[in-house]
């Protein structure tokens, strides 16, 4: 059956043409929005609209004159990597003012403005919402004053209005992440990262405080993905009497022989009283009580500043390019909305309805009805919080359950960041629950030769913030030393497995499962949490280690562009890591602005790479200096990254020079993203409690005995789920020759890249965000942004 034409009904239902979009960023500013303005723009221009910039914010609007400017594709390059908002963002009492809202519909009308992309916070966004509600009177209005003629109000009969979240605070309900989040997050990680080295030198105590007045959504995840010993937050206050558990706590873990403490405060932190906990009043607990040597750094606006990160980008620019999508659709009975991002799908959310609810919070931390406080910030927020208090704060033994269950950890393939976050949580989860954990050094190389020995509680401190694989990771898959992996498990009474690894780690719960037939060791519970930068694994749309690769490439990229600012034009090939799956040459293509990116899955030829060639001409001829091409290692065998180069170098004489750059394992390398660590750490969390839950079901008799197909999975997050999925069901959806699942999800994102690089391209807009409702946009049993 022939395939529908998605660029003809792109087109011919989603013309931009005769329609004037501008876009706008207000309130506080955040790494990432100039991302968002830039995917505005050029989706703008793709579909034939007519782009403004609106500088300085609603005053810039009210202002008018050189303030509103028409944008050119041109004016938003070299834009995606800079921090802040490079059209200006202040506040603006005059538009909270009818006069004021009166003069900003007047300049917008001056030049057909209809369509507002705001990028604000949720102060912005209702004024924003406030303004559409008053359109029709303002009209009104500057028909009887003279200004405007009596047919524009028909003309200009609504306007439309689409908001984008951008606030480093992920205050705003409703919404996975906002633009700027994830940065600030690597700008706290970073500075926590450096202060524990010094802090480890001196047996120094330091309380960091970070951003966040109303939101503590900072302060917890960063806790969380640096293991800090204690975090205050707004939304749940600590008991009374916090302060003796605290100083337990911490003098607990230096007895264990632990060099330093870690504590973050968040700037808006208060107890069950509402009186404000400060960074300064934690410190001088600490040195009175304990009598330790104790720091305070307040991070202040280092948070805000600085390059955004890859996921601050793809997140922006996909939200620039929905934004756009939502405006041409929308209608005058459309509600004003937000886009956003659920798991990995584009979501539209009424704005009021986020708004409400993102007040709704606020009362109820100010009625100390915090529990609600906490249900309200969404399932995210809450299960964060759950899984810091199962991890940082580590039972008497007295109250632990008794299993009487071994269970051994191990990790299996290439290292990937984020790895050792996933061994630290599965321990400890495993220790809470009663279960005497097990490590295996070297993967099933480590595993048949006996390198298995209980591991602890302490001995996994301070795991999060290292790269790598701190338990040692091998290839070997176990088939060739069945027996041998068999004898140990009985020497050591293991009665369930938890795999860390990448497609190899799939292919042994395949080999592992097979072997059930033959060996009664194996019927145990067994789960996998995908781990490789190469996002290859089937049955997960994400991989822990594959955000840590991505800002490599993009960190890297961003500064081969810059090696040529001031010199001739010049186009960079550049080679990535992913075996044949094409994930980390597109979403780092995406993320750093390239003009190509070449992958196994989408096959390309001679033509493709002379179009690009001429493509990328023509762009030098204009004011664009530098080109960039990513090239995935095992895109296609004889058109190598040598043969683009010298291609590219060849046909591009005279107007350009090439350069060629082959990442390789520093992609592998490096500490882990907060992302990451996080989700590592929620992932593994999730999978030990579903291995408690299966060695209960499965005790008969007094032995573990499990050889259904369901005690043999691979937890992965599909769309906005965390699944378990039995590992010989996702054998039909798997490429085992080149080691890729069959359908992958991020190969959507591809026309874009296309777009935003001045490609006409087809792009299917079946898959664009449809409008919900706030209150109905998690599912039941997900965790839709479990990463975060």
């Amino acid at each position: 059956m022939a395939q529908p034409d998605t660029k003809k009904i792109f087109f011919e239902n989603l013309s931009g043409a005769g329609k004037a979009i501008a876009v706008l960023t207000s309130g506080g500013d955040a790494q990432g929005m100039n991302a968002a303005v830039r995917a505005v723009v050029r989706m703008g221009l793709y579909v034939g609209a007519k782009v403004y910039f609106i500088h300085e914010g609603y005053q810039g609007m009210v202002d008018g004159g050189d303030n509103i400017r028409e944008a050119t594709w041109e004016t938003v390059s070299s834009m995606l990597q800079v921090g802040g908002t490079v059209i200006g963002s202040a506040r603006c009492k005059e538009f909270r003012s009818h006069e004021g809202r009166l003069k900003a519909a007047h300049n917008l009308l001056q030049r057909g403005i209809t369509n507002l992309c705001v990028i604000g916070g949720d102060g912005s966004l209702t004024g924003a919402n406030l303004f559409r509600e008053e359109w029709s009177g303002l009209l009104t209005e500057l028909v009887e004053q003279g200004l405007i003629e009596a047919d524009s109000v028909q003309k200009y009969s609504a306007l439309h209005i689409v908001g984008m979240v951008g606030s480093i605070d992920n205050d705003f309900c409703g919404t996975d992440m906002t633009i700027g989040t994830d940065s600030a997050l690597h700008r706290i990680i970073e500075v926590v990262d450096a202060i524990m080295t010094t802090a480890q030198s001196h047996q120094r105590t330091f309380v960091l405080e970070v951003m966040g007045r109303h939101c503590g959504y900072l302060a917890l995840v960063s806790a969380l993905a640096c293991g800090a010993d204690w975090v205050l937050i707004p939304e749940m206050p600590p008991e009374d009497g916090w302060e003796d558990k605290m100083c337990g706590k911490l003098s607990a873990t230096r007895s264990r022989g632990t060099r330093l403490n870690i504590i973050i405060v968040a700037e808006g932190a208060i107890n069950r009283h509402g009186k404000p906990i400060s960074s300064s009043y934690v410190k001088d607990l600490v040195v009175r009580n304990l009598g330790f040597d104790t720091r305070v750094t307040i991070l202040g606006h280092v948070q805000r500043g600085g390059t955004p990160s890859g996921f601050d980008r793809i997140l922006a620019s996909r939200m620039g390019v929905e934004a756009v999508l939502a405006l041409l659709e929308t209608t005058a009975n459309t509600p004003a909305c937000v886009v956003s991002l659920c798991g990995n799908q584009s979501v539209r959310l009424p704005l009021m309805e986020c708004v409400q609810m993102t007040q709704e919070v606020q009362k109820a931390m100010d009625n100390k009805r915090f529990e609600d406080a906490v249900k309200l910030r969404g399932r995210s927020f809450e299960n964060n919080l759950k899984t810091y208090k199962l991890l940082a704060h580590r039972k008497p033994e007295s109250e632990l359950p008794v299993s009487n269950f071994n269970v051994a950890v191990l990790n299996v393939g290439a290292p990937a960041a984020g790895m050792n976050a996933a061994v630290r949580s599965a321990v400890r989860v495993g220790i809470s629950e009663g279960h005497k954990m097990f490590a295996v050094n070297d993967g099933f190389e480590g595993f048949y030769k006996g390198q298995i020995k209980e591991i602890k509680w302490a001995d996994v401190g301070g795991w999060t913030g290292q790269g790598g694989s701190l338990l040692g990771t091998k290839r070997t898959l176990p088939a060739k030393h069945v027996e041998k992996i068999a004898e140990q498990m009985r020497k050591h009474n293991i009665n369930a497995l938890l795999i860390v690894g990448g497609f190899e780690a799939f292919l042994s719960l395949l080999e592992l499962f097979t072997a059930r037939g033959k060996h009664d060791e194996f019927c145990v519970p067994m789960v996998m949490v995908p781990a490789t930068v190469s996002n290859n694994v089937p049955g997960s749309d994400l991989s822990v280690g594959a955000d840590t690769a991505l800002n490599a490439i993009t960190t890297t990229c961003d500064r081969i562009k810059q090696s040529a600012s001031g010199t001739k034009r010049r186009v960079f090939i550049i080679e990535t890591m992913g075996g044949y799956c094409g994930y980390l040459a597109t979403v780092g293509g995406l993320a750093s602005g390239a003009d190509a990116a070449y992958i196994y899955e989408e096959p390309f030829d001679i033509r493709d790479l002379q179009a690009n060639v001429e493509h990328l001409t023509e762009k030098m001829k204009t004011s664009i200096q530098r080109g960039l091409v990513l090239r995935n290692e095992n895109s296609n065998e004889n058109y190598t990254t040598d043969f683009i180069y010298q291609l590219y170098s060849e046909e591009g004489r005279g107007v350009f020079d090439c350069r060629k750059n082959v990442l390789g394992h520093m992609q592998q390398g490096g500490a882990p993203s907060p992302f990451d660590r996080n989700f590592g750490t929620k992932i593994s969390a999730k999978a030990m409690q579903w291995v408690t839950k299966k060695l209960v079901e499965t005790f008969r008799h007094g032995r573990v005995f499990a050889n259904s197909e369901d005690s043999c999975c691979l937890l992965g997050m599909r769309r906005r789920a965390l699944i378990f999925q039995p590992v010989v069901q996702l054998k039909d959806e798997t490429d085992f020759i080149h080691r890729i699942p069959k359908e992958q999800w991020w190969l959507k994102l591809r026309p874009l890249m296309k777009i935003l690089a001045k490609y006409k391209t087809s792009y299917d807009v079946s898959d664009s965000g449809q409008l919900e409702h706030v209150v109905h946009n998690q599912p039941k049993e997900s965790d839709a942004s479990v990463a975060m």
